[in-house]
């Protein structure tokens, strides 16, 4: 059974950075696509951050020129670091990776709170 295993997460202070990661624990075929969504009380799971096979990125607007994401495709790993951190990137942050035949798999999240 395959498992996105996250982890990174935690309570930091406004601008302090934390850095997650995701590991595939079992075999996804052909991975193309990983990303990062997260999801704060009350709202809606939105993208933070993608990557693609060939290393072409897309972030959200709100975490441009603060968050980095990156990808060891050897390791099947995602990385998402983030700097500058504010109070209202507080959320549960999800790990997704899509295979070549567009299936997704999510991770079991993991907590970012940011404190002011």
């Amino acid at each position: 059974q395959v498992q996105l295993v996250e982890s990174g997460g935690g309570l930091v202070q406004a601008g302090g950075s934390l850095r997650l990661s995701c590991a595939v624990s079992g075999s996804i075929f052909n991975i193309n696509l990983m990303g990062w969504y997260r999801q704060a009380p009350g709202k809606q799971r939105e993208l933070v951050a993608a990557i693609t096979r060939d290393g072409t990125t897309n972030y959200a607007d709100s975490v441009k020129a603060r968050f980095t994401i990156s990808r060891d495709n050897a390791k099947n790993t995602v990385y998402l670091q983030m700097n500058s951190l504010k109070p209202e990137d507080t959320a549960i942050y999800y790990c997704n990776m899509r295979d070549g035949w567009l299936r997704d798999y999510w991770g079991q999240g993991t907590q970012v709170t940011v404190s002011s």
